[in-house]
């Protein structure tokens, strides 16, 4: 058999905080320490049960099935106390039942009524303590008592990855997953009576287990040692649901505008260019004029400065012979003035 099973029910993703709320004004939390000690919670959630219709029938209806004798050897139909449980669990509001089951307790009186909520003598408790893998089998060849454990594993098993070592931080889905196994041959319930030290387990032992007495007991820890559910119970009685911060918006990185690209020139590089190009027309015009570039010094100095390639596309001017550079105006300034200079001449 596989140890944990996939649930067959859609994941709980609503909170309980509303419930919770209402547990806190319930519990006392916050009003004065002795007014608090003083307070019998469970009685509490007991009576509010009362002054609801639907949960006063359905609860009177399971007590009297729980409590009915049989005969002197059967205390109790085990069978018919299980289906009143699980009509109270499914068909009253959580409100109700969750006060009953998970109320809080400063006293034992208060914690054996807490214990005494599910008529464990009937629902629960028997001659013998089965072995907790043969009450396993006996659970999953009941395809409903089978999908509630596997249920139960897959919203209350400990987690050592989140803060509050519950899946995904959720109280609701571990609660509702344990209420929903009452009912069953697998029912769990609190061991003792103790007001502080919340333990629960199934009605089973890991005795008698053989070699398989270690799954036995990883088995039995998942109910007895499992602090996602002592966590889950403790929030509850005392109104303290989770704060789960909502996740920080992922920022990103600002980043500076990007700026296209532009091939036409700054207006100095072009003003230059345009000069350029002018000067290197007029140097053009005079040798057409007959004068010879060898016998002037500053004409063949004015060639050599101004003769430019131009670039497909682009205005850029570049020189021979050298890397992409701006023109420079100081260069085509000077070749400017001694061309004048030697016309004027």
């Amino acid at each position: 058999e596989e140890f944990y099973e996939a649930s067959p029910y859609e994941p709980v993703t609503s909170r309980l905080s509303d419930i919770f709320r209402l547990a806190s004004i319930f519990s006392g939390t916050g009003a004065e320490p002795v007014v608090s000690a003083k307070s019998n919670h469970c009685l509490d959630a007991a009576k509010a049960c009362n002054l609801n219709d639907n949960c006063k029938k359905l609860r009177s209806s399971y007590i009297s099935i729980c409590n009915r004798e049989i005969s002197p050897t059967e205390r109790c139909n085990r069978r018919k106390c299980h289906k009143a449980l699980r009509q109270f669990f499914d068909r009253v509001p959580s409100e109700y039942t969750y006060r009953m089951l998970f109320c809080s307790c400063q006293d034992q009186a208060c914690a054996e009524r807490r214990r005494q909520t599910i008529l464990p003598s009937c629902s629960y408790e028997d001659k013998e303590k089965p072995n907790c893998l043969d009450l396993r089998s006996v659970c999953r060849t009941d395809h409903l008592c089978r999908s509630r454990l596997a249920d139960f594993h897959a919203n209350c098993r400990a987690s050592y990855q989140t803060l509050t070592s519950c899946p995904a931080d959720n109280y609701q889905a571990c609660l509702g997953s344990y209420a929903g196994m009452i009912g069953f041959d697998m029912t769990p319930n609190y061991v003792d009576s103790s007001p502080t030290g919340i333990v629960v387990s199934p009605w089973c032992s890991c005795r008698g287990s053989g070699n398989m007495e270690e799954e036995c007991e990883k088995f039995l820890r998942d109910f007895t040692e499992n602090p996602c559910l002592r966590n889950a119970i403790q929030a509850f009685g005392n109104g303290t649901d989770v704060n789960v911060s909502p996740k920080g918006p992922s920022f990103q990185a600002t980043q500076a505008p990007r700026v296209e690209k532009n091939p036409s020139l700054p207006d100095d590089l072009s003003d230059s260019t345009s000069l350029g190009t002018s000067v290197m027309a007029t140097c053009t015009s005079v040798q057409e004029q007959g004068l010879k570039a060898n016998n002037s010094k500053e004409l063949s100095m004015c060639f050599t400065e101004l003769t430019t390639n131009i670039i497909p596309g682009s205005n850029k001017v570049i020189k021979p012979n050298s890397g992409p550079s701006r023109a420079r105006p100081s260069a085509a300034l000077t070749a400017l003035s001694l061309l004048m200079l030697k016309l004027a001449s």
